[in-house]
């Protein structure tokens, strides 16, 4: 029996290249922001760099950072910080850099953490009062999460697309890099309850918990890097983090309670996975599925065969061991070698060309967005909402 609480709420509004600041600060509204943040706490801004090349779908775009930071402050949340993580297979500094998040931090006076600089922050040993499904086995030593994160409100700030691992990814995966450190690969086989462990954690360390996600392009496909970007022009916000994975799910055409994460998730009490229960509030999304699916690519069958298929057995040797340098090589040569230059700057660069967050997001690159912004506005210019591959 489901111990999920009732109902919760997911705002969902469809937004525009021009007043898209303005459409984040109304989303958060609808979504109850404010009253799901402590005012006295620190608030992180959690962004998702699933590659550090700008894939359209992959990153948290630049105007869900601005606008989450606008709509902070206009809430009387002035203590900010912006906290990166570290990855095997892709580069946090580059990420931040040709996402366009730097100049935006900058702007807004909000410093960024980095989760691997001891400076910052340090990793320390944490017992969950909450039962584990998997985390205390696959790190028998200890849990170890930052000591940061402790007492502070948190703001999610993922994309709307697929993953080849987990079928969807949102709010609850992005806790992922934050949690837990770059030794989280051991985590792969077992990754839908670890998003739940994680998300139990989470509800005892944090002072507030909330999540926008962006769905302006979304990505379909073997995400979360190499995907199909759709343009949607949706955006989503709530303070329950299993209720927004579960309609941003089933927007993308997926059944939610038929993905482990969030079934395990809603049975544990831990939110609302059921759309029934779940209360839409902004514009109606009744008719929106979009069919959309995963698929593979070279580096999804690779992890098929070893974290679930009959290699799964040798994963401690594969992947506790230094032999992991050799996987971890061998992504970078795909997705930065062979794919980016042979193939997704291609499909970039024609986003940025033909589609209108595309041309928004070139203008953040111009560091010309609010001229861009304010323009159109003026000029009363409407964008169109219907579907198109970039």
């Amino acid at each position: 029996m489901s111990k999920s609480p009732q109902k919760s709420k997911v705002a969902v509004i469809k937004v525009r290249p021009e007043s898209v600041l303005d459409d984040i600060a109304r989303l958060n509204e609808l979504a109850g922001m404010k009253d799901a943040l402590d005012p006295a706490a620190t608030t992180i801004l959690k962004d998702n760099i699933s590659w550090h090349y700008p894939f359209p779908g992959a990153n948290t775009t630049p105007w869900q950072l601005e606008g989450s930071i606008q709509s902070l402050r206009g809430s009387g949340f002035e203590d900010l910080c912006c906290v990166q993580n570290k990855t095997v297979v892709t580069d946090v500094f580059k990420g931040e850099d040709l996402n366009n998040y730097l100049p935006i931090l900058k702007q807004y006076d909000v410093p960024i953490l980095y989760n691997f600089k001891p400076g910052d922050m340090n990793w320390i040993d944490y017992k969950p009062k909450a039962k584990m499904h998997v985390l205390d086995h696959i790190f028998p030593d200890g849990i170890k999460i930052p000591d940061y994160f402790f007492g502070k409100n948190i703001i999610h700030l993922p994309t709307v697309k697929c993953h080849i691992y987990t079928t969807t990814t949102g709010a609850m995966k992005n806790a992922f890099g934050g949690l837990l450190a770059t030794n989280r690969h051991y985590t792969h086989s077992w990754i839908h309850r670890t998003l739940v462990d994680l998300l139990a954690i989470q509800k005892e360390i944090h002072a507030g918990i909330f999540a926008l996600m962006d769905g302006t392009t979304a990505g379909n496909g073997p995400g979360p890097r190499t995907m199909f970007p759709v343009i949607k022009d949706y955006m989503l916000a709530s303070d329950d983090q299993v209720a927004i994975d579960a309609i941003a799910a089933k927007m993308m055409g997926f059944d939610p309670l038929g993905l482990e994460y969030i079934k395990v998730a809603h049975d544990d009490g831990l939110g609302v996975g059921d759309p029934r229960d779940i209360e839409i509030v902004g514009d109606d999304i009744s008719g929106e599925s979009w069919d959309f699916s995963v698929g593979d690519n070279g580096a999804s069958m690779v992890g098929d065969l070893m974290w679930f298929g009959p290699l799964k057995k040798f994963q401690k040797l594969f992947f506790h061991t230094p032999l992991v340098n050799l996987f971890v090589l061998g992504s970078e040569i795909y997705h930065d070698y062979y794919r980016w230059p042979l193939k997704d700057r291609k499909v970039f660069e024609g986003w940025l060309e033909n589609t209108h967050w595309g041309k928004l997001f070139a203008a953040y690159q111009r560091g010309e967005a609010d001229l861009i912004m304010q323009s159109a506005a003026a000029a009363g210019e409407g964008t169109s909402s219907s579907d198109a591959h970039a």
